[in-house]
């Protein structure tokens, strides 16, 4: 279901407030505000891709774990919302966040509800951090609410720094092993085949294949790094259109080594947000929608959808689950356990540790195979270069002796 981002002014107050609602359409988006009394100024729906749980534009996941673990200890301590709150905007380091913060005391100060303060603030707070908070403060658990909250955003916060760590090293590696050759091609190897042409020596064919490659890469420079170039940002700007994303979702699943990273990190998000939002108490179909946005993957999210509509024309979770390839069959089954013994929350739960515990195996075996083929491509991109150039010199020598 789409989502809407708006600006209203309530009917009583006139206060302006801001937030976001899922609606079929616009249309029915302002019916429903209206329905609150508030009278709608703008509204326009909401990027799929910046809707998810890892946007937070400004204000890293650690700093808001950090905010959200420290306001659970402070209101479990006694403190009310306004005094824990006036302390944190003290304390931060984020200034994006202390100016939140900020705003969220001014309108807890005028009668609002956290939940309904934090939506102001969509770029920060997603719907997945407001539907908790909306359900602590109707079941009165808040502080519990809010610390399993911020174990969700340690947890997500640390899954995504091995993904990038992992990552990372051979990214850096291989652009630098393709900057290094590009000098050697641009620099070194005309000044050999220089020497070599002022010699008259006959050139191994490997040698003179280097050197075609290496004076076609020199002279058009210029075009050949435009061409990169467009290609790049022509790919980056294709990924954030809506078909563009949808397609890459669809294939970076399908991608040979990193595909399954990509897979379990989205099996994760599922299952540990669906687990936090039903033992809150939310509805599995309110919650279903609220995961789809959240899980980072248009094409999880498109299955999550439907499997909300399967599940409110009467079919159970794992057997709306079952119709859809992306959940492995392990998950399924562990889904339907918990089905039957009454904890379909718990069982999630084991099911995000034991994807945890998969990911970080993966993660680990990538490391191991990605060293040796790392060798092995430097070695040949670079010492293939060498080589082709240290043949004449040895023909040379021969000759000479």
């Amino acid at each position: 279901m789409p989502v809407f981002s708006y600006q209203a002014r309530e009917a009583g107050t006139g206060r302006e407030v801001e937030g976001t609602i899922d609606a079929s359409s616009e249309q029915t988006a302002v019916v429903a505000l209206r329905g609150r009394n508030l009278f709608v100024l703008k509204i326009s729906e909401r990027d799929r891709a910046s809707a998810g749980s890892g946007s937070h534009r400004g204000v890293k996941l650690i700093d808001l774990a950090a905010f959200t673990r420290q306001l659970s200890s402070m209101l479990d301590a006694g403190l009310t919302i306004t005094q824990a709150l006036q302390t944190l905007a003290d304390q931060t380091g984020s200034q994006k966040l202390g100016k939140v913060i900020r705003d969220l005391i001014q309108q807890i100060d005028t009668g609002e509800s956290l939940s309904g303060a934090l939506q102001r603030h969509p770029d920060v707070f997603d719907r997945l951090y407001i539907n908790m908070v909306n359900a602590g403060e109707r079941g009165g658990i808040l502080p519990e609410i809010l610390s399993r909250l911020a174990t969700h955003s340690e947890r997500t916060q640390k899954i995504q720094s091995k993904v990038r760590g992992a990552l990372m090293y051979p990214s850096v590696v291989t652009v630098v092993a393709i900057a290094v050759t590009c000098f050697l091609m641009v620099q070194v190897v005309p000044t050999f085949s220089q020497i070599f042409k002022e010699q008259g020596a006959s050139l191994p064919a490997f040698t003179q294949l280097v050197i075609s490659i290496a004076d076609t890469l020199k002279a058009n420079l210029l075009w050949i790094s435009l061409a990169v170039f467009g290609v790049v940002a022509g790919s980056f700007l294709f990924v954030r259109t809506p078909g563009g994303r949808a397609w890459w979702d669809a294939q970076k699943l399908k991608l040979p080594i990193v595909g399954p990273i990509f897979h379990k990190l989205a099996l994760t998000r599922f299952a540990r947000t669906t687990a936090s939002l039903l033992h809150s108490g939310v509805p599995i179909l309110e919650t279903l929608n609220v995961v789809a946005i959240s899980v980072g993957n248009l094409k999880m999210e498109d299955a999550l959808k439907e499997i909300a509509v399967k599940i409110e024309q009467g079919e159970t979770l794992s057997g709306a689950m079952s119709q859809y390839p992306i959940f492995p069959r392990i998950i399924l089954r562990m889904v339907m356990a918990g089905e039957q013994g009454g904890a379909v929350d718990t069982m999630l739960e084991k099911i995000a540790d034991y994807m945890d515990d998969e990911l970080e195996h993966t993660l680990s075996g990538l490391t191991s195979l990605i060293e040796p083929l790392l060798i092995i491509f430097l070695g040949v991109m670079i010492g293939g270069m060498v080589l082709a150039m240290f043949l004449p010199v040895f023909d040379l020598v021969n000759q000479v002796r």
